[in-house]
C-alpha cells in the first residue's frame, strides 16, 4: 500500500500521508514518496495550489521509532538515509512552483512539526497538538527545526520551543506565527477547502511570482530583494496578464 496518496483535483493538488495506523510517522518509504508526490503535483501545469494532509485524523507524528531503531542497528549510513530522504522531501515542498498549504489536525510532532514548517501557508484545527518534542526524549531535531524555526518565529521563541518541548494548540500556533489561521473542529474541512479554492482562483503568474520573491528575498539583502521586486512588478505589469490586472484595478476604482 502506498504511504502517500496524491491526485490532481482541478487546480488543486492533493497529497495525503497514508500511514494512519502509525499516525503517519515518517519512514524512508514515506519520505521518498512524499518528495516524488510534491514534485509531480507541484509542477503540474494545471495545479495552482497544493495541500498536504494526513490520514486518520492526524497530520504526522514524526519519525517512525521502529524504523529509526532498525536503521540504527544497520549503522550510520543506513540511518542517514532516513534523514536524507526527509530532507529531500522538505526541500521539494519549499521548491514547489506553486504555494503549498499544510492542513494540520490531530498530532504534528517532531518531524511532523518540521514538515509543517516547510509549507508556505499553514492552516490548523483549534485542537491540534503541535510540538518539536525531540528534547522530551533526549533527542535533537533532524528534519530542519534548528534552521527553519528561528527564521519563522525568531531566535528567542524558537530556542524556547526547542528546549522546552512545549505542546501548542492550533490557536497557540497562530498566535506564535507558526500558522496562518485556526478553525474549530466542526468547520476545519470546510475552512480549508474554502481557502484552497480562493487561492486556486488567483492569477497563477502573480501567485508564483510572489512566492519566488518572498522565498528569494529571505536569503538576499534588503537592497537586492527590493530591486528584484521592482524588476518583477515592472515586468509583470508590462505582460498581457499584468495589463489586464491594471485595467481591472482601474475599473474598480471608477466604480467605487
Amino acid at each position: 500500500m502506498s504511504n502517500v496518496h496524491h491526485e490532481i483535483d482541478g487546480a488543486i493538488g492533493r497529497i495525503t500521508l497514508n500511514r494512519p495506523d502509525r499516525m503517519n510517522a515518517i519512514s524512508v518509504s514515506l519520505a521518498r514518496q512524499l518528495g516524488e508526490a510534491v514534485r509531480v503535483v507541484g509542477n503540474h501545469r494545471d495545479v495552482r495550489v497544493v495541500v498536504i494532509r494526513g490520514s486518520g485524523g492526524n497530520f504526522c507524528a514524526g519519525g517512525d521509532f521502529d524504523e529509526v531503531q532498525r536503521l540504527k542497528a544497520e549503522g550510520p549510513t543506513a540511518l542517514h538515509s532516513l534523514f536524507a530522504a526527509f530532507r529531500c522531501a522538505c526541500q521539494a515542498v519549499e521548491n514547489a512552483r506553486v504555494p503549498v498549504v499544510a492542513a494540520v489536525e490531530g498530532v504534528a510532532m517532531a518531524g511532523g512539526f518540521e514538515l509543517m514548517q516547510t509549507a508556505d501557508i499553514v492552516l490548523v484545527r483549534d485542537d491540534a497538538k503541535i510540538a518539536d518534542n525531540h528534547i522530551n526524549f533526549g533527542m535533537i531535531p533532524g528534519g530542519g527545526s534548528s534552521a527553519r524555526l528561528p527564521r519563522i518565529v525568531g531566535k528567542q521563541l524558537a530556542m524556547a520551543l526547542l528546549l522546552s518541548g512545549e505542546r501548542l494548540s492550533g490557536n497557540d500556533a497562530v498566535a506564535r506565527g507558526l500558522a496562518y489561521r485556526s478553525f474549530p473542529s466542526e468547520s476545519f474541512d470546510e475552512g480549508v477547502e474554502a481557502f484552497l479554492v480562493r487561492l486556486a482562483g488567483r492569477d497563477p503568474s502573480a501567485v508564483t511570482a510572489i512566492k519566488q520573491l518572498v522565498k528569494e528575498g529571505l536569503t538576499y539583502s534588503m537592497s537586492r530583494a527590493l530591486t528584484n521586486e521592482t524588476d518583477a512588478v515592472v515586468e509583470h505589469i508590462c505582460s498581457p496578464v499584468g495589463h489586464d490586472g491594471v485595467a481591472s484595478f482601474k475599473n474598480r476604482e471608477v466604480r467605487a
